[in-house]
């Protein structure tokens, strides 16, 4: 059977160790050579990149995230140990882990070290499909001659250029399509690098709950269960129209996904439709001011990623899940494109005011839509906001200098509630 090591990049016949560098660290399959299709994930990334910029930090519990009354962004692993996890609210994980390192997010940082990951991968495929900052789709059908290796190689060759010029990990994922290797690169973290072959994934996904499957939620899982599915073998039991006659285009879907099958290809530029970003509290929320805040927090990180992508929406929309897993949504057409948070956040309030009554909630989100080319402007001329232009022009003025130095070097008020 074919394997690699992942220390030495040595090709041998599987064993227990390299026979090269002795290392354990060794990945098997007989289709390893063959498969070219990965998802790569970095591990913790934003508290890798804390860790790397302060090594103060190395042995420490990191947490990467607002104040006290803030939201965790993400965790390192040493604090994942003790049950901390991304979007908890900060009181809560420093309950969990009161030694942690608290450290506010400096995504100009996390933005930059991607950017380096990202052109690494260039120089192995242009087929890439990131899906944030830290994780991306990876295509590298054909490319064995021209990197006188085979992917496999290839992307163990990738890990360790991040971690030796970087010093940032990552795991790998890799499969024939992109459902398994997304999968597969959750499955040895950190550090990881797990195959799922094509005479492999039947036996793989049996009895496999239908949560892995991605998109799966809390709600849908709900959904699910009420047919009597809880396991992807319980999928396998139902006819492709029965499923979608009682679940529609998702039933389509997992009547794919639960026999391995996706055709999806990595698609380097895929078209943009929405920008949206939500959270999930601990606990459920009913606390207009505490909404509000992260309404603003939401709307700030949306206009964001609109400016960086150079996009504006006209369409606003607000997402919130009631506390029995209940989805509301709310929209609003703007009088003209925007990606400003100010404009985002003020059409947001009222339909946040609206609904809660409809309270208390678990998650909260908001997002653009019906995107186009930004102009530049922004905010549309209103004899009944007079203070519309100045705004826009002092949130300019704020991207400039977060821009120079930092994200954090200037926040509103708001944003602290």
């Amino acid at each position: 059977m074919p394997a690699l090591c992942r220390d030495c990049l040595t090709s041998f016949n599987a064993g227990p160790r390299c026979p090269a560098c002795h290392s354990p660290r060794i990945v098997a399959d007989p289709e390893l050579l063959d498969l070219s299709i990965a998802h790569m994930d970095c591990d913790a990334f934003y508290a890798s990149v804390e860790k790397r910029d302060n090594p103060a930090l190395q042995d420490k519990p990191v947490i990467v995230g607002g104040g006290q009354r803030g939201v965790v962004t993400t965790a390192c692993y040493i604090a994942r140990i003790h049950g901390v996890r991304s979007a908890m609210p900060m009181f809560r994980a420093l309950q969990l882990c009161p030694e942690a390192v608290v450290v506010k997010p400096r995504f100009d940082a996390y933005a930059s070290a991607s950017r380096e990951i990202r052109a690494m991968m260039e120089e192995l495929t242009p087929a890439i499909e990131p899906l944030s900052l830290d994780e991306a789709f990876l295509d590298l059908t054909g490319t064995t001659r021209l990197h006188g290796a085979p992917p496999a190689i290839s992307l163990a060759r990738l890990i360790r250029r991040m971690e030796s010029e970087l010093r940032l990990s990552g795991s790998i994922g890799l499969s024939h399509n992109k459902f398994l290797a997304k999968i597969a690169s959750d499955l040895d973290k950190p550090r990881g690098f797990a195959v799922i072959s094509r005479a492999g994934t039947e036996g793989f996904l049996r009895g496999k709950p239908v949560g892995m499957i991605w998109g799966v939620g809390v709600a849908a899982r709900g959904h699910l269960a009420q047919a009597g599915i809880a396991t992807i073998d319980d999928l396998l039991r139902w006819d492709q129209s029965e499923l979608v006659a009682r679940f529609g285009a998702m039933g389509l879907r997992l009547w794919h996904l639960a026999r391995g099958q996706d055709t999806r290809a990595v698609s380097r530029d895929p078209s943009v439709k929405s920008i949206s970003k939500e959270t999930t509290f601990d606990r459920d929320l009913n606390d207009p001011d505490a909404l509000v805040g992260h309404l603003w927090r939401l709307s700030d990180q949306v206009a964001s990623r609109a400016k960086a992508k150079g996009l504006a929406g006209v369409v606003v929309t607000l997402k919130l899940k009631r506390a029995d897993h209940q989805i509301l949504t709310r929209r609003v057409s703007l009088r003209g494109p925007t990606c400003l948070a100010d404009v985002i956040y003020r059409a947001a309030c009222p339909l946040l005011a609206q609904t809660m009554s409809k309270g208390p909630f678990r998650l909260l989100g908001v997002g653009i839509s019906d995107l186009s080319v930004d102009s530049g402007a922004g905010f549309s001329p209103d004899l009944l906001d007079p203070g519309a232009e100045g705004r826009a022009r002092a949130e300019r003025a704020v991207d400039a200098l977060r821009a120079r130095f930092g994200h954090d070097a200037v926040i509103k008020g708001r944003s602290l509630r």
